[in-house]
């Protein structure tokens, strides 16, 4: 794999998961492509890694290899040029009753119960998410500090809340040249809400006040429901070839 030439990536070395199931296209299996050693991944490391297309889990950086599949497509909007439409407009007004404030990552148990029922709400088909037994949840609290409350890079926890009660949940990473979406979730209960569009506004507006140029948004997946919407935050810039265009 092609690398930048920053010399503490070369102090790196990359590794390739067996094949798991896909979980954005059916019928697919995926493989990973992992940095490591984890230790070695620190801010300005990462910094490097994004711009490669890679992304973080918990201490993991990875990015998608997948021997005959190009689906995912690392994806940043360019902010200096970024004109949010009419929906997404309106979508950051309905919201503008809600407080952020920007802690730092770690567990909170408020914070889990909305990400488990997201969770519920989200993946409702899952059988997982109808377990309830202590070892299931104890599990799934695990799962969940391993994945957004552990991270060897420059991290904020941002909660957003209307008045007293906690609406939605960001995890994001800062780095050299933009910030990274990691992971949100929001209570889902009201269906008329747009949590979602208002975040991503959020987190361009925020980028901006910090001068910074671009905001990641992981991968764009063109016949993914759950990945497809990136592409409507314009202008939008793919890694194609190694190269952003």
């Amino acid at each position: 794999m092609s690398l930048p030439s920053d010399t503490p990536l070369h102090k790196l070395q990359f590794y390739v998961t067996t094949g798991y199931t896909c979980g954005y296209l059916p019928n697919r299996m995926a493989q990973s492509l992992i940095a490591a050693p984890q230790h070695l991944v620190d801010a300005n490391v990462y910094s490097g890694l994004i711009q490669q297309g890679f992304r973080r889990s918990g201490k993991f950086s990875y990015r998608p290899h997948c021997e005959n599949c190009q689906e995912c497509v690392p994806v940043r909007v360019v902010l200096e040029k970024f004109s949010p439409n009419r929906s997404q407009k309106r979508a950051f007004k309905q919201h503008q009753n809600l407080t952020a404030t920007i802690l730092p990552v770690g567990f909170h148990e408020e914070h889990y119960a909305l990400y488990a029922s997201y969770q519920r709400a989200r993946h409702s088909d899952d059988k997982t998410a109808e377990q309830t037994d202590s070892d299931s949840q104890e599990n799934n609290v695990e799962q969940y500090q391993s994945f957004l409350c552990q991270s060897n890079v420059e991290s904020v926890l941002i909660e957003f809340r209307e008045g007293d009660q906690l609406k939605m949940v960001s995890v994001i990473d800062i780095v050299r040249d933009g910030i990274s979406a990691v992971y949100t979730f929001y209570d889902t209960s009201d269906n008329t809400t747009s949590y979602g569009t208002y975040n991503i506004l959020w987190q361009a507006l925020w980028a901006q006040t910090l001068d910074l140029p671009y905001l990641y948004l992981g991968y764009w997946i063109k016949d993914s429901r759950k990945m497809a919407y990136k592409q409507n935050y314009r202008p939008l810039e793919k890694l194609i070839d190694g190269e952003w265009r």
